[in-house]
């Protein structure tokens, strides 16, 4: 039997997070989106809160929840804010990599360290060259006796220049395509990486993105993660595990979205009542809703496989690229209801229409993710 109710674990946690973005979030989200900084102070209290790091094993100091519970609590996050959910969310994308393919001395050597305070990681796999593409990586890995060289440039990278921990992909040998990606990890503090000139962005404003520049950036040997050459399967089967929170984040977007404009139709009267008692806003409202139901059924089932151990490259990508979809439609339908209004910055819906585009973009756009998704079929 299927069962859509929450444990009472997942339903505190909820709550918590859903507390803490009213009081913490909201309240400053578009002072920092016009600012278009990173509200650091936020950051340290999301730590403190045990908000941070939900997918690292507890014995490594993070917080060990499933997928469900990480994309209720993202979803809840996004709801106040992409950009600030992002900064800290990213360390999923980022130390997933050392789960996956790291050996147990480089989790006890990086996760515990980090997971100690509110540090940040930064995942540089996009290149000014290499986007969809990932076998364009021009970042080189040479070894020189018990070190290994990296140089190269990576480009929109969250927490670029402001991460505690760098998971880097470059090849080793560009001719062998693919099969030369190799992942390395760069402690933050390492003479030579640096970031680069951080992007004034459309949305997702409270959020740091920038280059990431490695100039003989010197990493001990044992910093490789898993084989030489094995980059490319290890970046695949991060992204497997992360598109359905890139989902859940959108689903956040696009509730928010629904709320504010219910509100609106509510409070807004034309023609003597409320717009709320049109047919056509109501319309409106419904296929909102019904969408943002559906992506979380999508969002919900990829996590749920992911928690069974089962393989959800397909549905992962669906959960992501439908959702995100869907943040779009029904954000650009939420600034439609409030009108003029919509289209100002003194009502949240603008932001949110701005946020919800990078959902589409980030970890793949949504054309790859129809290409993965049409090459799963073809497998079954």
């Amino acid at each position: 039997m299927i069962s859509f109710e929450l444990t009472e674990e997942q339903k505190a946690i909820q709550k918590m997070a859903r507390d803490f973005v009213r009081k913490e979030i909201i309240p400053i989200a578009a002072e920092y989106d016009e600012k278009e900084e990173i509200p650091w102070q936020v950051i340290e209290k999301v730590f403190k809160a045990g908000l941070m790091n939900l997918h690292v094993p507890v014995e490594y100091g993070g917080q060990g929840v499933d997928f469900i519970t990480e994309a209720i609590v993202a979803e809840e996050m996004a709801y106040g804010c992409l950009g600030i959910n992002g900064t800290f969310g990213n360390n999923a994308l980022a130390l997933t990599p050392l789960l996956i393919a790291g050996t147990e001395e480089q989790k006890e050597k990086f996760l515990k360290p980090f997971c100690a305070k509110p540090n940040l990681a930064a995942f540089c796999l996009t290149e000014p060259e290499a986007g969809s593409d990932v076998s364009a990586i021009k970042t080189t890995a040479r070894l020189e006796g018990d070190e290994w060289v990296l140089n190269g440039t990576k480009c929109f990278i969250t927490n670029g220049g402001v991460a505690s921990l760098y998971t880097v992909f470059a090849t080793v040998d560009r001719s062998k395509g693919i099969k030369g990606i190799t992942a390395f990890l760069v402690p933050g503090d390492t003479p030579g990486i640096y970031g680069g000139k951080k992007e004034k962005k459309m949305g997702d404003r409270a959020s740091h993105v920038a280059e990431v520049i490695l100039e003989n950036v010197r990493i001990p040997r044992e910093n490789v993660l898993g084989e030489v050459g094995s980059g490319f399967k290890i970046a695949m089967q991060t992204l497997d595990q992360t598109r359905p929170m890139i989902g859940a984040t959108a689903v956040g977007v696009a509730r928010r979205a629904l709320d504010e404009a219910l509100k609106y139709a509510k409070e807004r009267k034309q023609f003597g009542r409320p717009i709320a008692e049109f047919q056509a806003i109501q319309f409106m409202l419904a296929d909102m809703a019904m969408q943002i139901e559906a992506a979380r059924a999508l969002v919900w089932k990829a996590c749920w496989m992911l928690d069974q151990g089962m393989k959800a490259t397909k549905e992962g990508a669906m959960a992501k690229c439908f959702a995100s979809d869907v943040a779009m439609r029904v954000t650009v339908d939420a600034v439609q209801i409030l009108g003029g209004y919509g289209y100002m910055r003194d009502y949240p819906v603008e932001k949110l229409m701005r946020d919800a585009k990078i959902t589409q973009i980030y970890e793949g756009t949504n054309q790859i993710q129809r290409l993965v998704i049409g090459r799963e079929l073809l497998k079954d």
